[in-house]
């Protein structure tokens, strides 16, 4: 019987202000600095869109408002050690309220705003290949409403 596989269920915030995206530039573990589309796991109890507001704003400080479904990736990474991690990366569009005076997440750097040209001249700082992929996504206007993303249920299974 093989191993049960379970993948990370990670989240992202596309926002476009007049022609450019907000990124985050954030350290990885062995140093190197990356950009990436504010963003991060799903935490246990939480929906998808509940997710994506709470990194939106642990990672870059603003409220961030979904608006739309831009779409679903997976990523098949080799790791270090030599494992494999799969990843499936549920990524919205929306729009950015209030700035709050807060830190930012360990890992976060810095906010950056780049076009997409900006973005695509410089892959080798993407922190993986979807980040271009969700702005080329969004450019060309993929979007679903919010609705395509399943309904939020929590459901309390007591053990007896």
């Amino acid at each position: 019987m093989s191993e049960i596989w379970r993948p990370y269920i990670v989240v992202a915030a596309v926002v476009e202000r007049d022609g450019r995206f907000l990124l985050v530039e954030e350290q990885e573990a062995n140093g190197v600095l990356t950009l990436n589309q504010p963003g991060g796991l799903l935490e246990a109890g939480e929906s998808l869109q509940q997710a994506v507001v709470r990194e939106a704003l642990e990672e870059s400080a603003y409220d961030f408002h979904p608006d739309g479904f831009l779409g679903t990736y997976h990523l098949n990474y080799r790791m270090p050690d030599g494992s494999d991690a799969s990843y499936i990366r549920f990524a919205f569009t929306g729009s950015l309220g209030m700035l709050h005076n807060r830190p930012l997440d360990p890992d976060i750097i810095r906010t950056v705003w780049m076009t997409r040209d900006e973005m695509a001249a410089c892959p080798q700082r993407h922190r993986s290949t979807v980040v271009m992929q969700c702005i080329d996504d969004y450019v060309t206007g993929q979007k679903a409403p919010l609705s395509y993303v399943s309904r939020y249920q929590f459901i309390n299974r007591a053990v007896s």
